[in-house]
């Protein structure tokens, strides 16, 4: 049974389609929502955990279905009265059995849209050369566009490369090479030809095919025109982005498994997706035809180049204007166990708490903004020790930085944490996303304390097994170190915050107010 929450706007609009959404909690899903709605359409989504998505702008005006893809039942009575159901569901896993998987959820959905008289569905695929042997991430693309063709519903299936947005894994995956590396040895598929495309280019693309009249059951290639090496991607973002001239030699070598791990290890990107995105490097992807202009027109002023759209992102990434990225899709809340038994748990908590003359709200001003370029407030060095150790595990590594600088919401990501829990003024959660032997959660908190304020902050965790619990043991010293120290100084960046204040600073200035740590 499907769970409903939310606002139905079906009847608040009074025009365009009735569509339904897949993966709106993901990179592309939650931008192309508010698009959707901006042209009249009504909007439901299906997500697995609302909570994740209770905090973006449009909640309120869209239906939210509370289901899984593999729930047939569930699937087929969201769709009931839909005209074009979205699917924008990819997974970036490997290991055995996950092309069969993606394989089968594409089916089901595509019999529900079937059973429901679904319209249309439309697909985002990957941009990928005819007849040649593909990635197994890509030919899983592949497959589940052949579905859809495949299905009673008429399906417009895009076909994009590598996408350019703020936030976005490809464009951090290229800012980041080219950010930490002035001379860069690269395997030889960097010479391979790429056609992006920026991201406001696939939404407009995405928007258009709700629109589109009669029967085309088809694939489309989309792309922006631009084609460049990938090399020439990394040499012309440090052009826009002001860094000297980047040398990238390409050696004789493929080597996409190294090649991932490299990525892992010098961005963001985890190591789950590193691989498959480099793997989907290996070929050529230009665009083989450019029918799309015959059915929806460019966007005003044209498709965007891969210049501008780099421009754009790093624009937006600047202004503290990023919708979505990579990062926050995908990943469902794991709960904190009640306080304040833990239900029968072994747990281990370090609670500390500190009193200070300054004002909850300053405090909590810190609290939100911990993190990413703001950092933790204590021994740095010591974060990223462990951070780099978590990357070279396959983790998610302190690369990962946050969406906004100064603002969060439920299921966003901070560096190898996620916002679980978040009151305003009062209290947040972060669930640790780090490769350790149990589930680690970190709660910072702040309520008024006579004249002043009381922070406190507990690490939380549960041990998996003896590897759990020495693990605990082992991490006690640097626990003693960063937790006194980070209480200390999160109340005073609130001091330094207040004293700007009181001096007339209440612009960006005083929020980013910061103790040295």
């Amino acid at each position: 049974m499907s769970d409903q929450t939310g606002t139905d706007t079906s009847k608040a609009n009074g025009s365009g389609r009735t569509v339904l959404v897949t993966g709106a909690t993901g990179y592309i899903g939650g931008r192309l929502v508010p698009r959707l709605l901006d042209a009249g359409h009504r909007v439901k989504v299906l997500v697995r955990s609302p909570d994740k998505i209770a905090g973006v702008p449009w909640f309120n005006d869209v239906e939210v279905v509370r289901s899984s893809l593999d729930d047939a039942a569930a699937v087929e009575d969201a769709l009931r009265g839909v005209d074009v159901l979205y699917y924008l569901v990819h997974s970036m896993a490997a290991g055995s059995g996950f092309e069969a998987k993606e394989k089968s959820m594409a089916e089901l959905v595509a019999t529900a849209a079937a059973a429901a008289d679904v319209r249309r569905i439309v697909y985002l695929g990957g941009l990928h050369p005819r007849g040649t042997g593909l990635s197994t991430h890509m030919r899983s693309r592949e497959a589940v566009g052949e579905v859809f063709l495949s299905c009673p519903v008429d399906a417009v299936v895009f076909q994009a490369g590598v996408v350019i947005g703020s936030g976005s894994a490809s464009f951090e995956m290229i800012r980041h090479l080219s950010e930490t590396l002035p001379v860069m040895p690269a395997p030889s598929w960097v010479r391979n030809r790429i056609e992006a495309i920026a991201v406001r280019d696939v939404l407009h693309y995405l928007v258009g095919a709700a629109s589109l009249e009669g029967q085309h059951n088809r694939t489309f290639d989309i792309g922006s025109r631009d084609v460049l090496s990938y090399a020439g991607m990394m040499k012309e973002y440090a052009a826009e982005a002001g860094l000297p001239r980047r040398l990238v030699l390409a050696l004789p070598i493929p080597a996409p498994r190294l090649a991932g791990l490299w990525v892992a290890l010098v961005t963001p990107i985890p190591l789950s997706m590193s691989v498959p995105l480099v793997q989907s490097l290996q070929h050529d992807a230009v665009s083989a035809e450019h029918d799309i202009d015959n059915y929806i027109g460019q966007p005003d002023g044209g498709l965007t180049g891969y210049r501008t759209a780099v421009a754009l992102a790093l624009g937006k990434e600047r202004d503290a204007q990023v919708e979505t990225t990579w990062a926050n899709a995908g990943a469902d809340a794991d709960p904190l166990p009640s306080d304040p038994e833990w239900a029968g748990h072994k747990v281990y908590v370090d609670e500390r708490s500190f009193h200070g003359d300054v004002d909850p709200a300053h405090v909590w001003t810190v609290i939100e903004g911990i993190g990413g370029r703001n950092g933790w407030y204590s021994l740095p060095l010591a974060w990223s020790v462990r951070g780099w150790l978590d990357k070279l595990s396959g983790g998610a590594g302190l690369l990962r930085g946050r969406r906004h600088p100064h603002h969060l919401v439920a299921g966003e990501v901070v560096d190898w944490w996620r916002v679980e829990r978040i009151e305003r003024g009062k209290l947040l959660r972060l669930r640790a996303e780090m490769r350790a032997p149990g589930r680690a959660w970190l709660e910072l908190s702040v309520e008024p304390d006579g004249n002043g304020s009381r922070y406190r902050q507990r690490a939380i965790f549960f041990p998996k097994g003896l590897s759990g619990r020495l693990y605990w043991l082992a991490v006690l010293p640097f626990h003693s170190l960063i937790f006194p120290a980070m209480s200390r100084n999160i109340t005073a960046a609130a001091r330094k915050i207040s004293s700007a204040e009181q001096s007339g600073d209440s612009g960006p200035g005083a929020r980013e107010a910061r103790a040295t740590p």
